[in-house]
């Protein structure tokens, strides 16, 4: 069986998955895409609006600016990669399903071991973490991401690259946040790693 029916395997599995109470709220589980065989795997948090009424990760306003860093600043197809989060179901504040909140314990207790099975699957040869909540859960750590970003990890013998969520980047001034800089170094040492080409001084800054 290859990577592409494991991974379908899996999804089949969790797609009606009430192992914890987001499963009451959600509109569809959003189990993560891209390519089984990818070289590198961005996780996040959660699913937001448009993800769980999609069902798609990264598809909203902070999803455009991960294509955008993707495909613009790596200068890789979004397909080329495989995209996940943390938790499949959508995390909102008091499960009013109007206002995103990152998962609690519980929650990452329940939907994390999909997410280990995905990396399981799909051996990725770096990891990208986009904020504090998957890198803290990845690494085992309370340490903040302003402390984390740009500095190497690892998670069972893979590399991991900690950086800022894009809703994060998208707060904090979005194409005009200085975070983008930030954001773009870590990118670039992602590339370095992989054995990627690298752009020229900002050429391809996404």
């Amino acid at each position: 069986m290859n990577r592409r029916e494991r991974l379908a395997l899996l999804e089949e599995r969790y797609r009606s998955c009430e192992h914890c109470k987001l499963s009451r709220t959600r509109t569809q589980v959003v189990f993560g895409e891209g390519n089984p065989e990818a070289e590198l795997m961005f996780i996040g948090e959660g699913p937001g609006k448009q993800e769980d009424l999609t069902g798609r990760p990264f598809v909203g306003r902070s999803g455009e600016l991960l294509t955008k860093i993707i495909e613009k600043g790596m200068g890789v197809e979004r397909a080329a990669v495989y995209i996940a989060n943390i938790v499949k179901c959508r995390p909102t504040v008091d499960l009013q399903f109007q206002k995103d909140r990152p998962p609690d314990a519980e929650e990452v207790a329940a939907c994390s071991p999909v997410l280990l099975r995905q990396i399981e699957i799909i051996a990725p040869r770096v990891i990208m973490t986009l904020g504090g909540p998957a890198t803290k859960f990845l690494l085992d750590t309370t340490t903040g991401i302003t402390a984390l970003r740009g500095k190497w990890a690892e998670f069972k013998s893979i590399p991991v690259m900690p950086t800022y969520h894009p809703s994060y980047v998208l707060r904090n001034g979005g194409d005009h946040s200085p975070l983008k800089k930030d954001v773009w170094h870590d990118i670039k040492l992602v590339m370095q790693k992989l054995g990627w080409p690298v752009p020229g001084k900002d050429e391809r800054s996404p």
